[in-house]
């Protein structure tokens, strides 16, 4: 004769009842589940992926910029906008690495470069049509 491995054990808060009012659950020796830690231990345990996922739903790729880079570069601001690129292209590529951090690291940096060349490109081109009209500027 040979035994069964699976026996009943009474866990609380299960929902089946056994018809004298106590929880049962039947399992085998291999498949035996852990107690449920309590508050304090599951800060200290390694985070679900369905608590992960409601806190901070993934977004999937990020962002590159590489758009706006490219309308960066019209600006007469050369050194800032090709930096502007070079990140975007460095964002875009660490992205389809898997490195999500750092592609977002990287494509924020091409964004605030990409912004501060076309406002200084845009102050550039006024201060000179500006000028131009005045008369104090002539080619």
């Amino acid at each position: 004769l040979r035994g069964s491995k699976s026996f009943t054990a009474v866990l609380p808060g299960e929902t089946e009842r056994n018809g004298h009012g106590l929880a049962y659950k039947s399992v085998s020796v291999g498949h035996l589940e852990a107690a449920p830690l309590s508050p304090s231990r599951l800060s200290l345990g390694r985070a679900s992926s369905t608590a992960t996922s409601t806190v901070a739903p993934e977004q999937g790729r990020p962002r590159d910029y590489l758009v706006l880079a490219i309308f960066s570069c019209f600006c007469p601001v050369w050194p800032i906008n090709i930096v502007a690129l070079v990140f975007s292209i460095m964002s875009r590529n660490s992205g389809q690495q898997g490195d999500i951090d750092g592609a977002r690291r990287l494509g924020r940096m091409a964004r605030l470069l990409s912004i501060v060349s076309i406002v200084l490109g845009t102050i550039i081109i006024v201060l000179y049509i500006a000028l131009s009209v005045r008369g104090n500027i002539s080619f």
